[in-house]
């Protein structure tokens, strides 16, 4: 059967339109939301390092997984990270860390230039997902170090949270567990970090008085008068 060149023509406009409304289907990008309020905290304080930060492998791509009722993973055809997740979810723990401590000197791994660290967070997420009819999960093991890398605290923790269906409810759900870690691991840093920050205080305290006295104190100079002398012959 011969087909004219007109009806081959219609054919392949044809299916070239098709493919470009496959190839061009819309994609949506997300990123993990974070708290907009103010951030007041302090100037000074113990060096904390944040990371490593290690996410399990089918956590570090581009696409946002959904998990199904039999546990299968699947890709989501619109949405996808706008950036890297593992970076975000650092920045994301930074931000709550130095908000709920009140202090600034926090540094994400392995951006350490000039950082002493008196703690250190290392963070391991073997689970973040979530499906259009699954709650969000988060499992993850952290352990707090100190200045020497020993281990001084750690915990297993496992957050789980239903939402309200959408991909975008999903993502908020997942950042709000992201803040709940946050929060623990705020806790447990204060608090280690309290005593060396009160041995801090009462040097810094001494160093001041000591230098007040210095500077307050008149001047110690021993008047030295001859005594008159009596000489009998």
């Amino acid at each position: 059967m011969k087909f004219g060149r007109g009806f081959l023509s219609a054919v392949l406009v044809a299916f070239f339109t098709l493919s470009a409304g496959c190839s061009f289907a819309p994609v949506e990008f997300y990123q993990l939301q974070r708290d907009t309020q103010t951030m007041n905290t302090a100037i000074e304080g113990p060096a904390v390092l944040i990371g490593p930060v290690k996410l399990a492998d089918y956590l570090q791509r581009e696409h946002i997984l959904q998990r199904q009722p039999d546990g299968r993973l699947l890709y989501s055809r619109e949405g996808r990270w706008a950036g890297d997740l593992q970076e975000e979810i650092g920045l994301l723990l930074l931000r709550y860390i130095a908000q709920q401590t009140g202090n600034s000197h926090i540094a994400l791994y392995p951006d350490r230039v000039g950082v002493e660290q008196q703690a250190q967070i290392v963070l391991n997420i073997s689970r973040l997902d979530s499906g259009p009819q699954q709650p969000v999960v988060l499992e993850a093991q952290w352990r707090l170090l100190d200045a020497q890398g020993l281990t001084r605290d750690s915990n297993v923790v496992r957050f789980e949270e239903p939402h309200d269906g959408d991909l975008a409810a999903q993502i908020k759900v997942q950042s709000e567990l992201l803040q709940r870690l946050a929060d623990q691991l705020a806790v447990k840093v204060k608090a280690f970090l309290q005593p060396k920050k009160a041995a801090t205080s009462t040097t810094r305290n001494k160093a001041k008085q000591t230098e007040d006295k210095t500077v307050n104190s008149p001047a110690s100079i021993t008047d030295v008068v001859a005594e008159p002398q009596v000489y009998r012959f």
